[in-house]
């Protein structure tokens, strides 16, 4: 025992080695209280599972890494006030407190931080169970702009327990306020862009839009960017600025689509076959589920070139492309039935040649 307290009371740099000791074992016994909140952290979880509501894990999750690094963080400070720190020429001793408060500030951010992405993520699911598309537009807005708001909270209190005068820095941000603002315009421009598109709604995530010869999904709409997911499958980043002065067309909010077309019979076609067409094309309207009756147009429309045009104008039921399509195409096979069953042709394009006299010797060969 002699000689360990003869070696304990070693000097080096000044300092005895059991005040070393000491401080080692100081952080040793913070990294062993982090061991132990991670096994307590580990059982409350399983038990918080085991209930019916999601806030403890939400809870218990978020507390889980920050608990363990304060435990460090602790041990930490116990060995910083047991070592002689000098106090001059400069003051190691209040530095390494005001850095000890600062870093416990950030771990707080931290826990915050995760805290809000649990109460998000639940609150994500959530939305995606309502029939409204609103929330699920407003949830990631949320995420990001809080925890945007939690990091400058973080470091305004960091720099402060720092011993810096955060009245001054603010109060040179406002003088530097134009200057960022000019140099930042573009930035501020798309974020009040998200607010606009918040507020007026031209579209939910999801929804298919076309602007400027982009088209396709919305996937995501954040405080600067917007992101579409084209049906080429690649991804189109739109600054939100743009998406607030141009033109949005969104397919999503069709109530109905629209088939438009000219169809053309031969002119050898007569009056009388050509009302029975007009009206054989309206009974399929009104026949078929999946056209929409409340209004339609079908008429004599025109004597073309080559051909007697009937006008059709007519809407489906549905608005999705794939079940669009199978409707039109069913609809274009009972005109095609239709005209066979008439004996009508439909008209292609043909010209006919009049020759008036030919040179004198010379004949038309079959």
């Amino acid at each position: 025992m002699e000689e360990i307290i003869e070696i304990l009371s070693f000097e080096l740099g000044g300092i005895e080695l059991k005040v070393y000791a000491l401080a080692f074992l100081a952080i040793l016994g913070g990294f062993v209280a982090r061991w132990i909140a991670t096994g307590i952290i580990v059982r409350a979880a399983k038990g918080a599972e085991k209930t019916n509501t999601v806030i403890d894990d939400i809870l218990v999750g978020a507390i889980a890494k920050p608990l363990g690094w304060a435990c460090v963080l602790g041990g930490v400070y116990v060995a910083l006030l047991v070592l002689p720190l000098p106090e001059k020429p400069v003051d190691i001793r209040k530095f390494s407190d005001a850095l000890i408060r600062g870093l416990s500030v950030l771990v707080i951010v931290w826990f915050a931080s995760l805290l809000l992405d649990g109460l998000t993520k639940v609150w994500g699911k959530k939305a995606e169970s309502t029939e409204s598309r609103l929330d699920d537009q407003l949830v990631p807005l949320v995420r990001k702009s809080g925890k945007v708001f939690l990091y400058m909270i973080g470091i305004v209190l960091f720099l402060q327990n720092l011993g810096y005068s955060v009245a001054s820095l603010l109060a040179g941000l406002g003088l530097g306020g134009a200057a960022v603002a000019l140099a930042s315009k573009d930035t501020l421009a798309n974020f009040f862009g998200s607010l606009v598109i918040f507020v007026d709604r031209p579209f939910h995530v999801g929804d298919w839009i076309e602007m400027d010869g982009i088209e396709g999904t919305v996937e995501e709409v954040g405080l600067r960017t917007t992101r579409i997911r084209t049906f080429a499958n690649s991804l189109i980043t739109m600054p939100n600025s743009m998406l607030t002065t141009r033109a949005i067309e969104n397919w999503s909010r069709m109530q109905k689509r629209r088939i438009k077309m000219n169809i053309g019979v031969t002119y050898d076609t007569g009056p009388e076959k050509m009302e029975l067409l007009v009206q054989g094309i309206r009974k399929i309207i009104e026949e078929d589920d999946a056209l929409r009756n409340d209004f339609y147009l079908v008429n004599f429309n025109e004597f073309g070139p080559h051909s007697l045009d009937v006008f059709i104008y007519c809407f489906t039921v549905t608005t999705v492309w794939a079940e669009f399509l199978a409707a039109k195409q069913d609809f274009m096979l009972k005109i095609m039935k239709l005209v066979d069953e008439l004996g009508l042709e439909f008209a292609f394009p043909t010209q006919t040649l009049h020759v008036e006299s030919l040179p004198e010797g010379r004949k038309i060969q079959p």
